[in-house]
């Protein structure tokens, strides 16, 4: 499948499905180390995305508006951090990608802003224990898959799976940003649930492209 506006929508329905799946383990997650409400938060998020989505009298011309969409209705949707962090992501990828198919550069340039986006509304850094560190990785993958001469469903594959690593690489970080950051040293051992949500989004996204994890 082209990286193009059915592929966008269908990214978003598969996001739905997924998170709906891990909706518990993500609230597991948050529990450990936070309000334990991130799953169940992301999971009312995207329902309602879907629900406008399908609302729509005109269907979306370009990527981009997808993007936004999932954008406005998850700052208005999600509790917690999680909606603003993420209804940034989107909203900075949703600039990059007012186009009807996105080629490998595209990819890294809406993996770039959507960190871009993170960073810029959590002040957060890699090594902190949050989502920037699945995204960090995943917009460093996506820029080295590219520059070898990947296409475009490779670079989000690249991306996804650096993004899963990521996540699993905040395990035995102390939290220093956030809620998490309250427990210092006992919010190793656990997972960041933003950064494992994180990973999911990303991995949704290959999937939905026919992409699988290069590795």
């Amino acid at each position: 499948m082209g990286l193009d506006v059915a592929w966008a929508q269908a990214w978003v329905r598969r996001t739905a499905e997924v998170v709906a799946e891990h909706r518990l383990e993500l609230s597991e997650l948050d529990r450990q180390i936070g309000d334990g409400d991130h799953g169940e938060n992301l999971n009312r998020g995207f329902t309602a995305v879907v629900q406008r989505l399908d609302a729509l009298e005109t269907p979306p011309a370009q990527v981009g508006d997808v993007l936004k969409l999932v954008a406005t209705t998850l700052m208005s949707t999600v509790g917690g951090a999680a909606g603003p962090l993420y209804g940034t992501a989107y909203l900075r990828a949703a600039k990059v990608t007012g186009l009807d198919e996105l080629d490998a550069s595209a990819v890294v340039a809406m993996v770039e802003a959507g960190l871009e986006g993170i960073v810029a509304r959590g002040k957060a850094t890699t090594g902190e224990k949050t989502m920037v560190d699945a995204w960090s990785p995943a917009a460093a993958a996506a820029q080295s898959a590219a520059a070898s001469g990947a296409g475009a469903v490779e670079v989000l594959a690249a991306a996804a799976g650096a993004a899963e690593e990521g996540a699993v690489a905040t395990d035995p970080m102390v939290a220093t940003k956030g809620r998490a950051s309250y427990l210092g040293e006992r919010s190793a051992g656990h997972r960041d649930p933003g950064a494992a949500s994180s990973a999911l989004l990303l991995r949704a996204a290959a999937e939905t492209a026919g992409g699988s994890d290069p590795a």
